[in-house]
């Protein structure tokens, strides 16, 4: 049993902490909980870990956000991993800051990275993964705030949802992605 898990972002410290890069970071929790470590590898930093006997390579591509989806077809053809058994962590401005949603399928709802992975893999049909980071910006000034880092008040928020984040990860490899939207969606 093994496991693609994608947490989406972009590389660089100048993303670093900032809402766009919500997937990279539940990445590094999950990695971090489960002992394991990223090595720069082709396309991504890759790290593999083990939960409850499944086999989970974790990536985060180094080819930014609108390349993303070279680097998951690339990863799933490697490991020999079919594509029911991926799930992609994405940020969500259609969700409120804080908010996670298990889909096993759908569009890309105007996110660059999604659009790639759709495009690179041929199908709307595979998991992801949610993370709300809200929609408090004017109009015209989407990409702004997506690149923007957390607010003091969002940080506070936003840490034991990282942690509800990688419980999910590990449900979803666990006990498979309609069981997890029960247990976890709209709580």
């Amino acid at each position: 049993m093994k496991y693609l898990i994608v947490g989406l972002g972009n590389i660089g410290a100048e993303y670093k902490n900032t809402r766009h890069n919500i997937g990279f970071d539940i990445a590094d929790q999950l990695v971090h909980e489960l002992k394991g470590e990223f090595k720069v590898d082709k396309l991504a930093s890759v790290a593999k870990v083990k939960y409850k006997g499944r086999n989970l390579v974790v990536i985060k591509p180094t080819t930014y956000m609108n390349l993303s989806g070279k680097a998951v077809k690339y990863w799933l053809e490697k490991e020999k991993i079919p594509v029911r058994k991926l799930l992609v962590l994405v940020d969500d401005i259609a969700l409120e800051t804080g908010v996670l949603r298990l889909k096993t399928k759908g569009g890309d709802a105007g996110h660059n990275g999604l659009t790639d992975i759709i495009i690179k893999l041929n199908t709307t049909s595979f998991p992801r993964l949610r993370f709300g980071i809200g929609n408090d910006f004017p109009r015209g000034y989407q990409s702004d705030y997506v690149l923007g880092k957390w607010s003091n008040k969002d940080i506070d928020l936003l840490l034991p949802r990282v942690d509800n984040a990688v419980e999910m990860i590990k449900s979803f490899v666990s006990i498979g992605p309609g069981l997890t939207m029960t247990n976890f969606n709209n709580k």
